[in-house]
């Protein structure tokens, strides 16, 4: 593939760890406006030449990184804008609720261990009182004379653990008009119950949501599993795909009069992956619901990313320590028949990179953090392509923190491709640089990538966002 090297134009400086970036036209404006969600809560746009606050609603986040050395995977999580924004002022968000903080799904560390069977298999247990906190979905109005208000709640979520709830999880889709939400496993570390596979769970999935549908429930409660929720909720969901373990969110390229729908999973220890994919069949849950009460042996024929049995394209595998020699640690299948019963069901990446790769064209990653198609001719050789970022790339020296760009290309077969890293001007200096998100424009014209001066969400105002150009 062609080695490229682009730019990077700095828009905004000094702005709280950015997780959306997006672009809508404002209702009585005809001029499209990037707009910037902050981990902590802050929705901000671009407009005149400054900075404006569109929404903060930090004080209805969850507190972040009072533990775990200020790390944390919980906030402002998820914006999309309808598709008639510009006219109805309809906005969604995806946050981790304040107040409704938890001690966790399981007391201690989890790894499993095939020489003890039980640590393969948990279950869930005490979901209403074992839980890590509350992730909620919601519709907002933009009001012409007074803030934007909240609508209607169309999901409250029990989430397992802290981590792993997705980032950048709400888009609409253009080919069904249904909102996505992109949930991730739960958390943990090799998904402990399961629950990316288990059609019923709402953790590990890609659901769409038909907001059309005039379904508002006052004090909606707190769910795990699809059969949680009430009858009419039920029957605005459908399932899109399973196997999930985290997930920068979904992505469209218009393809014909189809679309190539791009997601990538994040990693547990050995590999980070972009899916594509074009036909599909969503599932409505209630079908999901009626067969597992009619026990129905047949499952359905959900699209299936393969996680926890698969990390990408290979299984997924835990490391024995070898104290004597490290070089001679064992790997062994964390799941060896989840494996080998995905092994043809499952969909098989785009393309890949690993966490270790001595390979002088590529890079050793971290986590994946954003994955979108780029249709502008700004860029000549990257049209066409889909383009991806690394929160940081693994290196020996003690040089200061990058985060990587990526791209690669559908083929007309269809089959895996190659990637190849795209260099970048660097700005950063002396300064570290995690590249925390990656945006686009409603058409594709145009990148934006969101970059955080530090892995803790307690450290404030360390943010950047930067087009990505031509040189």
């Amino acid at each position: 593939m062609t080695k490229l090297k682009v730019g990077l134009r700095p828009l905004v400086s000094k702005i709280n760890l950015p997780t959306v970036l997006k672009t809508a036209i404002l209702p009585g404006e005809s001029m499209e406006r990037l707009f910037m969600a902050t981990q902590a809560g802050e929705i901000f746009y671009l407009g005149d030449g400054c900075i404006k606050t569109f929404l903060d609603i930090r004080p209805q986040i969850i507190k972040l990184g009072a533990t775990r050395g200020g790390y944390d995977e919980r906030g402002l999580l998820g914006l999309a804008f309808h598709p008639d924004f510009s006219n109805n002022g309809l906005f969604y968000l995806h946050y981790s609720a304040a107040g409704t903080q938890g001690p966790g799904a399981l007391s201690e560390r989890f790894k499993p261990d095939s020489c003890h069977p039980e640590t393969l298999h948990l279950k869930w247990m005490n979901r209403e009182t074992h839980y890590d906190h509350i992730d909620t979905v919601e519709e907002w109005m933009l009001q012409t004379d007074s803030p934007p208000r909240k609508r209607r709640t169309l999901l409250n979520l029990r989430r397992p653990f802290f981590n792993h709830n997705g980032v950048n999880s709400l888009n609409f889709s253009p080919e069904s008009g249904r909102l996505i939400l992109t949930t991730g496993d739960g958390g943990a570390g090799y998904d402990p119950f399961n629950l990316s596979q288990d059609d019923l769970e709402i953790a590990g999935k890609i659901i769409e949501i038909d907001v059309n549908k005039s379904v508002s429930i006052p004090h909606l409660p707190a769910a795990t599993r699809f059969d949680e929720l009430p009858g009419l909720l039920q029957e605005t969901l459908t399932v899109m795909a399973k196997g999930v373990r985290n997930i920068p969110g979904i992505s469209f390229q218009a393809l014909h009069h189809s679309y190539i729908k791009y997601a990538g999973n994040v990693g547990q220890d050995l590999a980070e992956s972009i899916f594509s994919f074009v036909q599909y069949k969503p599932v409505p849950v209630s079908r999901l619901v009626q067969a597992s009460r009619l026990n129905d042996t047949e499952k359905e024929e959900i699209t299936n990313l393969g996680w926890r049995g698969w990390e990408g394209p290979i299984p997924a595998s835990t490391i024995k320590d070898c104290s004597e020699n490290p070089s001679l640690d064992e790997n062994i299948l964390a799941y060896y028949h989840e494996a080998v019963n995905l092994s043809t069901s499952r969909l098989q990446p785009l393309t890949w990179y690993f966490h270790r790769d001595s390979r002088p064209d590529k890079f050793e990653g971290t986590a994946l953090t954003g994955v979108q198609p780029y249709m502008g001719r700004a860029i000549p050789h990257l049209s066409g392509s889909v383009v991806f970022t690394d929160l940081l790339r693994n290196q020996e020296s003690q040089a200061p923190a990058r985060g990587v760009i990526a791209y690669s290309r559908i083929r007309p077969d269809g089959g895996p491709n190659e990637y190849s890293v795209i260099e970048i001007d660097d700005p950063f200096g002396s300064q570290s640089a995690y590249f925390v998100s990656l945006g686009a424009n409603s058409n594709q014209t145009r990148l934006f990538l969101g970059v955080y001066g530090s892995m803790k969400v307690t450290d404030c105002n360390q943010g950047m966002i930067y087009e990505i150009v031509s040189v």
